[in-house]
């Protein structure tokens, strides 16, 4: 498949998808209600962060899916070279797993009022972030360095969903 093509489809899947989620799952009266930390943002900054990092995500995305084909097929002699693709193929479940999390995130939180059980679910997405930074690392540095404005974005955002249930 064409490189450019799958880079267009996924970063069009994950922004599209991700906007959609957060237009279902609008703040609404019951989240204005809530004691919030003096540090929350206003909600106007929440789209467009997200869909910078949705493109990234998108971007590290078609990478990993990628690098996973490549990566199965090395041939034996660069396997004992120490060229596995070992934790190259690594990259790729992480970044479904994060991605799983991330969608699961504000239909818990905004829909289904889950404060609890969203805090849980962001934490693990922080895990998988820097899971997938670290499966990078070594053998796709542009993820890696794609996926760092997301970690810092995603620490942010698990500081304020405990600070929101601390508080409330």
């Amino acid at each position: 498949m064409n490189r450019t093509l799958v880079h267009i489809l996924f970063v069009t899947a994950v922004l599209g998808l991700g906007l959609a989620i957060g237009y279902i799952n609008i703040p609404d009266a019951w989240y204005r209600s809530l004691a919030k930390p003096d540090f929350t943002p206003p909600d106007w900054i929440f789209a467009p962060a997200w869909s910078l990092l949705y493109i990234m995500i998108g971007i590290a995305g078609a990478r990993s899916f990628l690098g996973r084909r490549r990566a199965a097929g090395l041939s034996g002699d660069r396997r004992a070279a120490g060229l596995s693709g070992d934790r190259r193929a690594a990259q790729w479940p992480l970044w479904l797993a994060q991605m799983v999390l991330n969608f699961l995130w504000s239909p818990l939180f905004f829909g289904l009022h889950q404060i609890a059980a969203a805090l849980v679910v962001i934490c693990l997405l922080l895990a998988s972030i820097a899971a997938f930074i670290i499966a990078s690392l070594r053998q796709d540095g542009i993820s890696a360095l794609l996926f760092v404005p997301y970690l810092a974005w995603v620490a942010f955002a698990t500081l304020l969903n405990g600070s929101i249930f601390l508080m409330n």
